[in-house]
């Protein structure tokens, strides 16, 4: 049996297309190793989106070149937006790799590595290219019909499996895809080149998919899409020979008017939430990301201001707080839009938690634009922002068009004045909720040793948990050094606390507690376990 070695490097999309990807195999025989010395193929999936995981990436490829030099026989597989951005090419700058897989044609990859072993059997032979390249990319972009039929793809989502054992899953959270592809083209973005225009998958999919994670023991489910509020399905238009629906590809941007839809025929984000709430009770928390401020409509924020369930937390990234940088990034919306939007929010859903993207030191920002951000940060209560200075990406509008003119130091200066704006603007989001209980969905234990660490009785084990697990006294009758544990809430807000031990710790991760907090920081909650019931360790 060959061994695999999958390395992910990027954003969720990627992450989901990994798990995908690992079950796909694994139901064909391949097993998988965390060590990439004990691998025979060594697979990356990799990102374009930010310099940092692509430099990673490119270094992965040369070890991996160094021991294939060294005498060892392995299969390199570059996988995700940078096999697609780079196409064939790389295959001639980075002689080491064997194959190439695009986001967009995964499920081609069994075939991809099998080729690359039966044409590679002779001393010094190289395998065809086309027997080792599989890629899509924006030749997806089919206008003629919305359907969709054709991509296999959607058989990798409806067969995968969710094993909890394994540590990325152990909080018992998964993801899941409603659309793939982007239909925006940001200027700085390669994603609507590399993953196409906008798939949609079909709402009884997502649902039962949903369903299966639920039997599976996930408690939570992230959907996924670069714009998830874009999701609509037209009923009846993509349809196989059985009768079932398929993928279809998605309306432009024109459709989308904030209008509500009362159409049976049409399945809207909205419809979708609702759905996945009404229809799979045993799912506890529905998350979803990433969200376009222009195109959310008010259905969305009634649908989740109804359903209990559905997380109090919105992923909108603004990028720039200056209309002329945002129309030059082709962003779609002003800052005067993504405020009403954030307004809204705040009216449907007063507890709501709003993060965000911001890139300082796109081209010809000037010191009037970045202040024009730090005024946009300052108005909305951000819980946190992912902070990038701009660097231009290859296969990207941008860096055709425009130079990159704002130089490195003033690039680094404003990224650090913009977090430490953010923190304080953190710190007063996090502060807001001391005092009040949440339930934390537990995650992992923390390396921080808490305070109190000192031996204690079983006199002083009395602690609440609320989950009826019981753990035994240490047979001197002491217990246990506490354990922090972190955990997230509804409106994913970082929550720390203690345990008793580190036993009580692992019991509790996938599992929703009551926690009250008692403090706060510009990152994250710290609390303690609201007495709901007691039990001794």
């Amino acid at each position: 049996m060959k061994t695999v070695y999958l390395e992910t490097f990027g954003c969720q999309m990627n992450e989901l297309d990994s798990e995908l990807v690992r079950g796909h195999l694994e139901s064909i025989g391949y097993g998988f190793t965390t060590e990439p010395g004990d691998a025979q193929i060594l697979l990356f999936n990799t990102c374009s989106v930010r310099e940092h995981a692509e430099s990673k990436a490119y270094s992965r490829l040369g070890i991996v070149g160094k021991r294939k030099k060294a005498g060892e026989d392995l299969v390199l597989g570059v996988l995700g937006c940078m096999a697609e951005r780079d196409g064939v090419d790389m295959l001639r700058r980075y002689p080491q790799v064997d194959l190439l897989c695009g986001p967009g044609e995964l499920d081609k990859l069994p075939m991809l590595i099998d080729n690359v072993a039966k044409t590679a059997v002779l001393p010094g032979d190289q395998p065809a290219e086309d027997g080792r390249v599989a890629l899509a990319g924006n030749t997806s972009r089919r206008s003629a019909s919305l359907s969709a039929t054709k991509d296999d793809l959607e058989t990798l989502d409806l067969a995968r499996a969710f094993d909890p054992d394994r540590a990325t899953s152990a909080a018992r959270s998964a993801y899941v895809r409603i659309t793939r592809g982007c239909n925006k083209f940001c200027t700085y973005c390669v994603v609507p080149y590399t993953r196409g225009a906008e798939v949609h998958r079909p709402p009884d999919s997502i649902v039962e998919e949903c369903r299966r994670l639920a039997a599976a023991g996930v408690l939570e489910v992230t959907l996924l899409g670069q714009t998830v509020n874009h999701y609509r399905y037209h009923h009846g238009i993509a349809v196989t020979i059985d009768g079932r629906e398929s993928p279809q590809i998605g309306p432009g941007l024109k459709a989308f008017r904030n209008e509500p839809i009362d159409d049976a025929g049409i399945t809207t984000f909205a419809g979708l939430l609702a759905r996945i709430h009404d229809e799979v009770p045993e799912i506890a928390r529905i998350r979803f990301l990433t969200s376009y401020p222009r195109d959310f409509g008010d259905d969305v924020l009634e649908v989740m201001a109804s359903r209990p369930r559905i997380c109090r937390y919105l992923h909108v990234p603004a990028q720039s707080g200056s209309n002329r940088i945002l129309k030059l990034m082709n962003r779609g919306y002003t800052v005067e839009e993504y405020l009403e939007f954030t307004d809204r929010v705040l009216r449907h859903l007063p507890d709501a938690s709003i993060a965000g993207d911001i890139i300082v030191g796109f081209p010809t920002e000037t010191d009037e634009d970045f202040e024009a951000t730090k005024d946009l940060l300052q108005r909305v209560p951000f819980k946190n922002n992912f902070i990038f200075k701009y660097s231009p990406r290859p296969g990207t509008t941008a860096i055709d068009r425009f130079e990159d003119d704002v130089p490195e130091s003033v690039k680094k200066l404003r990224n650090n004045e913009l977090l430490a704006l953010q923190a304080e603007i953190g710190a007063a989001v996090h502060a807001d909720w001391v005092g009040r209980e949440v339930d934390v969905l537990v995650e992992r234990k923390t390396n921080r040793r808490p305070p109190n660490a000192a031996p204690r009785s079983s006199a002083d084990a009395r602690v609440s948990l609320g989950a009826g697990i019981t753990t035994t006294p240490r047979g001197d009758g002491a217990l246990p050094e506490p354990v922090q544990v972190a955990g997230r809430t509804q409106g994913d807000l970082i929550t720390v606390f203690d345990v008793v031990d580190a036993d009580t710790a692992d019991a509790m991760i996938g599992r929703i507690t009551r926690v009250k907090v008692d403090g706060s920081g510009p990152l994250l909650l710290q609390g303690s376990l609201v007495e709901t019931g007691s039990f001794a360790s």
